[in-house]
């Protein structure tokens, strides 16, 4: 073990915060006032953790929660990891083929969910794709599909036929002695698989990365040092928990200090500013486009924010204007950027409250403590030098023990002497401030031009009436693929593609400019708020029609 880093596991984490600040909020849900101590919170956690184990959930076993951000959810995160069991999280947008899927390919024993989320019936989805639930008795589970699957959880009060309802778990804590529960605790391992979350998917089938214990809970003590929290701080969460920005940057770079969690069940503006003000939050966590909403929402001069001091920005780049209202109107001076991936447990890089406006905006800071970051020539796998551009690498304590069940795709992503393969280019300067440039298949090549769509986006900012921008590849029979440009305009602004086009010329270079511009009213995102660029690829081929275009 490095010094600096602990070989503890989650549960000793919390047990130890709970020593020191029982009398702390270590969870509260603002809209519903619901609030929990650390020592209440650590005994809903035990209640919940016993209750699983009365029920034979063993060392190991996969418990999945396809849940939005629900008070338990977090309770559910720490009561697996006292009893050896692995948080496997489900993004809350997955439809029936995508459960399926994960179901399937993680091998899990046991799942937990609510009714439903947006469109989709969470309780209709798994009735569908397991009917022996409704005809099997509770604890006896054998599915045809899904031989693994042991048991069905219902996240709330509702009997529902063949699941278990949370209060038949907490009651059946009774049934398991205080020492076997000790005994399960004591026989756990920092470096035992924990949690797993299955990356977006946006290339093949989705991966589950394995993370242990010593992965994420050292990574999110650094994330919380890098942003100087103490037990006085209390952090606004509206990302969703089953991505590593909620599980991994909220729940446990704020658990490790001891500050609170203010979470919300889903992100909405006002819910958002509400919680800041009412519960005077410290920090405030998003991607982008959720500080853009909040900046920009008609009702933003109503609330207080001068409680606010730091956070967290992530996801994807943060235009230069953005940062200036963040720190100028949200007070958020101390405010960090995080570069990672689920991979690294996620995070590689993170900028500190010190650092200057050009260093927030236009890189994604230094490497973390007891992490080593290079960056090599893809082609090659050579370390490059200072400003040269190449992909970007990690290693250390952060890197996962490998995706479950595909040896293949772990060797290509970490190599023999463990390096972390991130796909991403970057460059970094003399003094180890790292700045993205693209992923590797975000790159536009046109006509044997190699162009990066952050530098286009970034431009394209400063322009008068530019909310957000988007630029990807739009293929080309001429060109192998040009520039496209996604926006989205100020409410009321006039503004046209040609406009765009004259705005960019003479400015960057003549195969820079975007020759396709469409405005759009929102991005197709994951659940997590990353953009996806490859759907806007698809949407080109209806909105840019005309004798050039080939479709991919």
């Amino acid at each position: 073990m490095s010094e600096g880093l602990r070989d503890i596991t989650l549960g000793q984490l919390l047990d130890e915060v709970i020593r020191k600040y029982p009398d702390n909020e270590a969870v509260v849900y603002a809209d519903r006032d619901f609030r929990l101590t650390y020592a209440q919170f650590g005994q809903v956690v035990d209640q919940l953790a016993k209750g699983l184990m009365a029920l034979g959930v063993t060392k190991g076993e996969k418990v999945a929660v396809w849940a939005t951000n629900i008070p338990y959810w977090v309770a559910l995160q720490f009561a697996t990891a006292k009893i050896g069991a692995v948080l496997l999280t489900v993004n809350t947008n997955y439809k029936s083929a995508e459960l399926a899927y994960l179901l399937e390919q993680s091998e899990t024993e046991n799942l937990f969910l609510i009714d439903g989320y947006m469109d989709t019936d969470y309780l209709q989805t798994v009735y569908d794709l397991v009917p022996e639930l409704k005809q099997q008795e509770r604890g006896r589970l054998q599915s045809t599909r899904f031989p693994h699957l042991k048991r069905v959880f219902f996240l709330g009060m509702e009997k529902h036929r063949g699941l278990y309802t949370l209060p038949e778990v907490m009651a059946m804590a009774v049934m398991t002695p205080q020492a076997d529960y000790e005994q399960r605790q004591a026989a756990l391992d920092p470096h035992d698989l924990v949690n797993m979350q299955y990356t977006s998917g946006t290339t093949g089938f989705p991966k589950g990365v394995m993370l242990t214990h010593y992965n994420i809970g050292n990574n999110g003590f650094w994330i919380g040092e890098n942003q100087r929290f103490t037990h006085a701080d209390r952090v606004c969460l509206p990302v969703p928990l089953f991505h590593c920005f909620g599980c991994v940057l909220g729940v446990l770079a704020a658990i490790s200090h001891g500050a609170t969690l203010v979470i919300l069940e889903k992100f909405d503006p006002v819910l958002v500013m509400t919680a800041v003000e009412q519960e005077r939050c410290t920090a405030l966590y998003g991607v982008p486009t959720m500080f853009i909403a909040v900046l920009e929402h008609k009702l933003f001069s109503k609330f207080d924010f001068t409680s606010l001091r730091t956070g967290i920005m992530a996801g994807s780049p943060c235009p230069v204007h953005v940062m200036r209202q963040v720190i100028d109107k949200l007070y958020m001076r101390e405010i960090t950027i995080c570069y990672g991936l689920t991979e690294g447990s996620p995070v590689i890089t993170q900028t500190l409250p010190g650092d200057d406006m050009r260093r927030r905006t236009e890189t994604v800071g230094r490497r973390m403590p007891h992490i080593e970051v290079k960056i090599v020539d893809p082609e090659t796998g050579c370390e490059l030098g200072t400003g040269e551009q190449g992909e970007v690498c990690c290693r250390g304590y952060n890197v996962m023990k490998g995706y479950y069940n595909m040896a293949e795709a772990t060797a290509k992503t970490v190599d023999a002497d463990g390096w972390l393969h991130t796909g991403d280019l970057g460059v970094m300067d003399a003094d180890g401030y790292l700045a993205i440039t693209g992923r590797h298949k975000d790159m536009i090549i046109r006509g044997g031009e190699n162009i990066y769509p952050r530098e286009i986006e970034e431009y394209l900012f400063r322009m008068a009436g530019v909310v957000d921008v988007q630029v990807v590849g739009v293929p080309s029979r001429k060109y192998g693929e040009e520039v496209g440009a996604f926006i989205i305009k100020k409410p009321g602004a006039d503004m046209t593609a040609e406009d765009v086009r004259d705005f960019c010329r003479g400015q960057i270079s003549r195969y820079k400019v975007p020759k396709h511009v469409a405005f759009v009213d929102t991005y197709p995102m994951t659940a997590s708020g990353k953009i996806q660029k490859y759907k806007l690829q698809a949407l080109s081929v209806e909105l840019f029609p005309g004798p050039d275009r080939i479709v991919k």
